[in-house]
């Protein structure tokens, strides 16, 4: 209801802002509960209505704009495209995509602006299939589209992924003599990077006759994203943004941020991590100064993937403006690197400090904290926290508590959590289920889960496999395990994998047949990794098989010489068998190699506090009690045993 003058709705409790709109004289009332309108004088002119609706779309103000839609037709504009092509864009603002269409169908005279405003509208609101359907009809009108056009359908056929209608639009635009514009050719790039065209997207980008700094982006991106970079692919990479900035074009936060999830790992692949934060800092981008959470987030998990999470942290602390997402950053590159401590006060920090709630991936994220430290109850309370939340249906979510809990120890609390109706469950759920009841050595339970997930249809993927597969292992079920495997790889075509490999390697050996996995390692289609050896020389030491033990053995120190943990195992194995000259060769080889074993450690948590200890750890303040009170236990249980043999 447009009011006249004085007729202003005020609300003692909720005082509206003034707000003025000079050029047409309208007063705009905001309230917390509505918006409201008065005029001073009556609308009647094109100019004033379009900048009315223009403030309709600013404020995703529905009623509004169906108030404007009435003063149109009330002064006989309704003809007007200018007029006609704001209220579209107005109703598909407010999600209004009905009423869109209606403005739209009454036209007569529809201009290329026209469809344009439509055709977006239905993008904005994810209606992609429309929108394509929409750009058809208008070739059918014979409306020849502009750059504007063929920019937003190469999105839509992007987020399709939709190669087909992508390549057809794309050669519309070559014969209306679009391609050569930037925007297009930005855009036309983009559909074909989500369609994972890279070839094409480089081919593109090379017969372009202008770039601009998106153009190089849309190609960094695409690279970036298209994942498993080699080290040769990420020094092409490296050597294109080198280029870019050869020929003139200076790269911006999302150049940086595109490049950044390469930069991690060895093979002096970090550095290049380091010199973009170097870049950053030299070209004015830096944190302190701005406030780019995306380039924030990016370097914090750069940082931590390349395991120097405290010059994560640095990067953290610096940042003037830190959003939920920087948190979530922060947090998931302490799990990352083992300090599950460190993430779940940070969670804690994240809403004290800065008033943050977390989000769904924020809970995803600090849940394998708890895993790692077996804290169930702080596991409990970011369940309890999720239904608080209204996140309890997050099927993301809920996969992560189905881990949690059965690494915690609480296969109950895993199956509960799984058995929740209120949820879609997909491939993970089931997977993660599966895995859960073979971890706690319940094998039939397992095998039950994965054919019920068979009959719903889901295709088994490599971790479902390794699951079930695992869960047969630990419960001696070989027979049926050799059965799902074989299944595996006829009905499903699936190609083994080396972790697939070694499970059967696994659950061979577990019972005792060491020839059989022997006669498989033999047979793999698979060159035999480490955990293939590994899974044979575990169970070869489990039933004194020497020969297939030392064959292990010897694959192991081929594949993988600088790992300690082979080499401290062989020593113990021979130690065992009092073969003290091979003990002292290979202690020497370490020497030499400069192998040195990662001490084992454990921890306990009391009273809301994780207390962690090490191998002859004397860190903790009350080990000397510690130490004490286990010289008892040790004499204890040896005076023990003692009674033991005299009885017996």
């Amino acid at each position: 209801m447009l009011l006249c003058a004085g007729q202003i709705l005020s609300d003692s409790t909720h005082p509206p802002a003034l707000m003025v709109l000079r050029r047409t004289s309208i007063f705009i009332f905001k309230t917390s509960r509505y918006y409201t309108s008065a005029t001073v004088s009556i609308l009647h002119t094109p100019h004033s209505l379009l900048h009315l609706l223009q403030f309709c779309i600013h404020l995703r103000a529905h009623k509004l704009a169906q108030q404007t839609h009435a003063q149109i037709l009330a002064n006989g504009f309704q003809q007007n495209v200018f007029l006609a092509t704001r209220l579209v864009s107005a109703y598909a603002t407010c999600a209004q995509l009905t009423s869109s269409s209606f403005v739209f169908q009454s036209i007569e005279a529809r201009n290329v602006y026209l469809w344009n405003s439509l055709i977006n509208g239905h993008v904005k609101n994810h209606d992609f299939q429309s929108a394509l359907a929409l750009f058809r009809q208008m070739g059918a009108n014979a409306v020849l589209p502009d750059d504007y056009t063929l920019a937003t359908v190469f999105k839509v056929s992007g987020e399709l992924q939709d190669l087909v209608s992508g390549k057809l639009i794309h050669g519309k635009s070559i014969r209306i003599g679009f391609v050569s514009d930037v925007v297009v050719a930005n855009s036309l790039m983009a559909m074909y990077c989500r369609c994972q065209k890279f070839d094409d997207v480089v081919k593109v980008f090379d017969e372009m006759p202008q770039r601009n700094v998106g153009s190089y982006n849309v190609v960094t991106s695409a690279c970036a994203a298209l994942g498993n970079c080699t080290s040769t692919s990420r020094d092409d990479l490296w050597k294109f943004f080198l280029r870019m900035q050869r020929e003139g074009f200076k790269a911006d936060a999302f150049t940086v941020a595109s490049l950044l999830p390469v930069c991690y790992g060895g093979s002096g692949k970090w550095n290049y991590g380091r010199e973009l934060h170097c870049y950053v800092v030299k070209n004015g981008l830096d944190l302190k100064m701005g406030s780019d959470v995306h380039l924030g987030s990016s370097l914090i998990d750069m940082y931590s993937r390349s395991k120097k999470v405290f010059l994560g942290r640095r990067v953290f602390d610096q940042m003037k403006n830190r959003n939920v997402y920087v948190w979530t950053a922060m947090i998931n590159g302490y799990v990352q690197n083992g300090a599950p401590d460190d993430a779940l006060v940070l969670l804690r920090e994240m809403q004290m400090k800065d008033g943050i709630q977390p989000n769904k991936v924020s809970l995803v994220s600090v849940l394998p904290a708890c895993a790692l430290l077996a804290g169930l109850t702080g596991g409990k309370q970011i369940h309890g926290f999720s239904f608080k939340m209204e996140l309890n249906d997050e099927v993301s979510l809920c996969n992560a508590l189905i881990d949690m809990y059965s690494k915690c120890g609480s296969l109950d609390y895993a199956r509960r959590a799984f058995e929740t109706g209120s949820y879609f469950k997909d491939a993970i759920t089931w997977s993660s289920m599966i895995s859960a009841y073979g971890l706690h050595g319940r094998g039939e339970e397992a095998l039950i889960t994965y054919y019920k997930m068979l009959e719903q249809g889901f295709k088994p993927d490599m971790i479902t496999v390794v699951g079930v597969l695992s869960a047969c292992s630990k419960s001696g079920l070989v027979g049926e395990g050799i059965s799902i495997y074989k299944s595996l790889m006829i009905n499903y075509e699936m190609k083994p994998t080396i972790e697939i490999c070694a499970c059967v390697v696994d659950m061979f050996g577990r019972s005792g047949q060491l020839d059989q996995a022997l006669e498989f390692i033999k047979e793999m289609p698979l060159d035999p990794g480490p955990s293939v050896w590994g899974s044979l020389l575990t169970a070869s030491v489990m039933h004194g098989n020497s020969r297939a033990r030392d064959l292990a053995y010897r694959h192991l120190l081929e594949l993988e010489p600088e790992n300690p943990s082979n080499y401290i195992s062989l020593s113990n194995t021979y130690a065992s068998d009092r073969r003290w000259d091979v003990v002292t060769e290979l202690r020497t080889m370490m020497k030499e190699r400069g192998l040195k074993k990662v001490p084992g450690c454990s921890w306990i948590t009391m009273s809301g506090k994780t207390h962690s200890f090490s191998v002859a750890d004397k860190a903790h303040p009350s080990s000397s009690l510690i130490y004490e009170m286990l010289d008892d236990l040790v004499s204890i249980m040896t005076d023990g045993c003692a009674d033991i043999d005299i009885l017996t």
